[in-house]
């Protein structure tokens, strides 16, 4: 199999890196996560102006036509520079459900203004009874002549306090946990009797809680066909889970080489750490923990992009690998920089609160392990 990239590719992949290192260091990086909006208006205008907005998106819609490569090409590098602006939320998640939805006019709405930037979107699928389960629904819409009335809470809402408009999953139909009967609204941020209560997660981004009290929309609003939504969130979800996977990557990446340069400076007994055999066997143990988990990624990727039976199955493995190699990695460097691992001062710390929460972000890696077993036994 042939794994080197194309052209284009690599030309998007050195754009990214490009400008992570040059504009998008640790400072900057703090500075927008202290902003009230938790993310970088500036910044998220120049996303779009270099395109990296329209990748996963069709021509037909003024996209790039990139596919699982492309995504998770740019995503390892949004990994290293720890970005904070909502390109999951509002690109893969809100752009995604909206390009494989078939409702064309909402489509045609919707996408071109996110590939220029000028709209950003949120997808609201999450309670708070329903932990990891996509399928955990209480919040309701009710059919009502013309249009649809929403009422329920959902909670850890990504960009759901920068959001122009958002994605609502709701039960038309069917009991709690059922499969079947729950339905995908559009539903603008300003609409009356939707309230929304921000706070920051632990590794800076800006989430929120989202009110629904008899929130009207019109049927046009339905994002794809009733009672079908699980058939669409699922296949863009598993796409998120392998663009969060490259986004782990490129902190693992980060991580291993900022603990290798460390020890290399820092002495002890007159000679630099490095130097010292049991610390380059951990080393090497966190190398090996990155390189499994980059070919891991690498066969989610290609079995996504070929749509092959087996791609859950790998995306579940994947999601239990970044788990697994992210805590031996993150927590080998914050011991290797001793104290100074902890600090809000060092980057490393940084990096590793964004791995924790990746791994809790569509289950961790016991919801995982326990997914992959039920695929493998049926």
């Amino acid at each position: 199999m042939n794994f080197d990239f194309t052209e284009e590719q690599s030309m998007l992949r050195d754009s990214v890196a490009r400008y992570v290192q040059d504009s998008y260091d640790i400072e900057t990086r703090r500075t927008i996560a202290d902003s009230e909006s938790g993310m970088s208006a500036a910044q998220w205008q120049t996303f779009a102006e270099l395109g990296w907005l329209s990748v996963p998106f069709a021509e037909e819609h003024g996209g790039f036509g990139g596919g699982p490569v492309d995504t998770m090409l740019l995503m390892e590098e949004f990994g290293k520079g720890l970005v904070l602006e909502p390109y999951l939320a509002t690109v893969l998640l809100f752009g995604g459900l909206l390009q494989r939805s078939g409702s064309d006019a909402l489509a045609a709405e919707y996408l071109p203004k996110v590939i220029e930037g000028s709209c950003q979107g949120a997808f609201a699928y999450l309670e708070r009874q329903s932990r990891f389960a996509l399928n955990d629904v209480k919040t309701s819409a009710t059919r009502d002549g013309e249009s649809y009335r929403l009422s329920g809470e959902k909670v850890v809402v990504f960009n759901g306090a920068n959001a122009d408009a958002l994605i609502v999953s709701a039960r038309t139909s069917g009991e709690q946990y059922d499969a079947d009967g729950i339905s995908l609204f559009l539903v603008p941020a300003n609409a009356t009797g939707l309230e929304v209560k921000t706070y920051k997660q632990m590794d800076g981004q800006t989430v929120a809680n989202i009110t629904l009290d008899n929130v009207e929309v019109p049927a046009g609003a339905l994002v794809g066909e009733a009672g079908a939504g699980m058939a669409l969130v699922e296949p863009v979800v598993q796409s998120a889970i392998v663009a969060l996977g490259a986004e782990a990557l490129g902190i693992m990446a980060q991580l291993n080489a900022k603990t290798l340069e460390y020890t290399k400076t820092r002495k002890q007994f007159g000679v630099a750490i490095g130097s010292f055999q049991a610390l380059q066997h951990r080393m090497v143990d966190t190398f090996m923990a990155y390189e499994q988990t980059k070919s891991l990624l690498y066969r989610a990727v290609c079995e996504l992009e070929e749509g092959a039976d087996s791609a859950p199955a790998t995306i579940h493995a994947l999601k239990v690998m970044v788990e697994r190699a992210g805590k031996l990695i993150y927590g080998e460097a914050i011991q290797l920089h001793g104290g100074m691992g902890l600090t809000d001062e060092l980057d490393i710390g940084h990096y590793a609160k964004r791995l924790m929460m990746i791994n809790a972000t569509f289950g961790n890696g016991d919801y995982h392990q326990g997914r992959f077993d039920e695929l493998r036994c049926a």
